[in-house]
């Protein structure tokens, strides 16, 4: 049995976010009795040193910033099971309750304020919900030497752990209801869950029983699914909706952490230091110096680096069976080891990331890359005339963006000018006729004389135009990611361009790259639709154009670039016109018009 009150998310016309109640109370529901669900559109701060908290107050300010739109979106599998692992505890099984999200302008993120929960999904997260209270409560297993988890998860014992214990279940229901519902709940509300587990208990003569009963409900109530943004009036605007304290404690915490926030940074919120500008600043910079910041990070990059496709992704054992599961693994995370190194840890500039020649080996990479192993991940740096520059010529990049028993220049161009530029490629025509490329009685030497073909093809040259000159100089590495200096007997011609860029190697197109206008403006338009939950429109242009002035200034140094967006009032405000549901605006320039140039 869950206990489950529905929510129906309504977002008024001032902008304002409420839920209307279906049920005045929670019901006890099977998972056939619910259709669905549909959605509209701990570290302790310390006083921080005063160079840190200039850091913070000294970030530009955006003078003519327009806000969001109120959202409410469903929160994603990883986000809910890091929430869940930092209430109980890094063992909790969490699983996967929801069905992927859709990739929106970019991000799978920003495809969270339009997804839905289908009578399927809900019964998993049911599921879910009870497999996890479960383990809250386990008593463990002397003979198998596992604790019980519930000494040390409970705050205290029932007084007879067969009846109710309305003083302990409170113990217990208080705090844990404060991180999931991420707010501080009313004591008619926590009354009513410790009334609820009281019946519990005593149907099932047994306290934890009851407890678990109760914890269930709470993991798939709409109020812990759904991450809403609740409004509420500017007190210095009285025509300006901001976000509440608990709604934008929320969203610093889910972008910059990747889980809902902690007790810490929910007191801030209570205490109103996250309106003030000194408060906030305070807030953020030991939100950013938690180790927590990693895993939010991680996430982001993981995000915009389409790196989810991992989770499916083949290659052709008898052609490359060099790459396992292991490899795949191995060369996500060095990308995202390279990432958190050079741009959180030693904070360099962040076009460098794509001309560096540091970054992190494993066993499993190392053969590949064809280099001697050595164990664990160690420190690599590739020499000066290795062929190996930047996170273009790692192995995720590489992989990802090829076909299982070939190299793929097309797709190679298509994800450097979408993922890397925020630069739409239009997608082939339904009735393209790729015979002319796919048959095996070409016989061509090359990739380069294989998709030189396209060209030929009025219906194909122009998207292939801008994707082709930049994936062709990437022909050195094969579909595995392997150097090669020779395709079947020709050696392989690396020269193309970048939007008029001319380059003859590798190492050209990883500097065109670098300097390339768009690289850091669809870094910030990224980062910033991720922070704030949703895609961006063209009330977002101010903001947007603000903080890419803002990146440059600093160097292009991304911790910066953070405190840039959370510390605008951009960040927090609401707009309430039916402006704000435009489709997004790039700052960089379009592939089409790029090409048009």
């Amino acid at each position: 049995m869950c206990l489950w009150e529905i929510h129906i998310p309504v977002i008024s016309n001032n902008g304002s976010f409420r839920f209307l109640k279906a049920l005045s109370r929670p019901v006890a529901v099977t998972g056939l009795m619910l259709s669905g669900l549909v959605l509209a559109s701990c570290s302790a701060p310390t006083s921080g040193g005063a160079d840190k908290v200039s850091a913070a107050l000294s970030a530009p300010v955006v003078s003519e910033y327009q806000g969001t739109p109120a959202r409410v979106r469903r929160i994603s599998s990883e986000k809910y099971a890091n929430t869940v692992k930092h209430i109980f505890g890094n063992d909790i099984e969490v699983g996967s309750p929801f069905a992927p999200l859709r990739r929106t302008d970019g991000l799978l993120s920003a495809g969270a304020a339009s997804a839905g929960v289908t009578l399927g999904e809900l019964q998993q997260i049911q599921r879910t919900a009870s497999a996890i209270a479960s383990q809250v409560i386990d008593k463990g297993n002397i003979e198998l030497g596992t604790p019980a988890r519930r000494d040390f998860l409970i705050p205290c014992s029932p007084a007879i752990e067969t009846a109710a214990d309305d003083a302990c279940a409170e113990k217990f229901i208080r705090p844990t209801a404060r991180l999931l519902y991420r707010r501080t709940l009313p004591d008619e509300d926590i009354s009513y869950f410790v009334e609820e587990a009281h019946k519990a208990a005593e149907s099932l003569d047994d306290f934890y029983l009851g407890l678990a009963s109760v914890l269930e409900g709470m993991l798939m109530d709409p109020k812990v699914i759904l991450i809403a943004d609740t409004t509420e009036l500017d007190p210095d605007d009285s025509s300006q909706y901001r976000l509440d304290a608990y709604a934008l404690a929320s969203r610093l915490s889910f972008f910059l952490w990747n889980a809902g926030p902690d007790h810490a940074l929910l007191d801030a919120a209570e205490a109103g230091e996250l309106f003030s500008r000194e408060g906030r600043a305070r807030v953020i910079d030991w939100m950013l110096a938690s180790p927590r910041v990693e895993e939010g990070m991680r996430a982001f990059f993981d995000d915009m680096l389409d790196f989810e496709k991992f989770g499916n992704l083949a290659k052709d054992a008898e052609i490359y069976p060099m790459v396992t599961g292991v490899t795949l693994r191995d060369a996500r995370e060095q990308t995202l080891r390279t990432i958190m190194d050079l741009l959180f840890e030693r904070e360099a500039d962040y076009r460098d990331l794509f001309t560096t020649r540091e970054t992190f080996m494993s066993p499993a990479l190392a053969t590949v890359y064809q280099i001697p192993t050595t164990p664990g991940w160690v420190p690599y740096e590739f020499p000066e005339d290795s062929p190996r520059i930047g996170l273009l010529t790692q192995i995720s990049f590489l992989t990802l963006n090829a076909h299982p028993a070939r190299s793929s220049p097309t797709y190679r161009g298509k994800a450097l000018r979408e993922v890397l530029l925020c630069q739409p490629v239009p997608r082939p025509p339904p009735n393209v006729d790729f015979s002319v490329i796919e048959n095996p009685k070409l016989n061509y030497a090359t990739q380069r004389d294989r998709v030189n073909a396209h060209l030929e093809n009025p219906v194909c040259a122009g998207c292939h135009k801008i994707t082709d000159p930049m994936g062709l100089a990437l022909e050195n590495f094969d579909g595995a990611g392997r150097f090669r200096a020779m395709e079947n007997g020709t050696r392989i011609d690396t020269s193309g361009s970048l939007d008029g860029v001319v380059f003859d190697t590798v190492e050209g197109l990883a500097q065109a790259l670098h300097d390339h206008p768009a690289l850091p403006s669809c870094l910030v338009n990224r980062m910033y639709s991720y922070g704030t939950g949703g895609p961006l429109s063209k009330k977002d242009n101010p903001a947007i154009k603000a903080l890419t002035a803002g990146f440059e200034q600093s160097g292009y140094n991304v911790p910066d670039l953070v405190r840039m967006i959370v510390m605008n009032d951009a960040f927090y405000e609401i707009v309430t016109d039916s402006d704000s549901s435009q489709s997004a605006a790039m700052h960089a320039p379009t592939a089409q018009s790029v090409a048009a140039n």
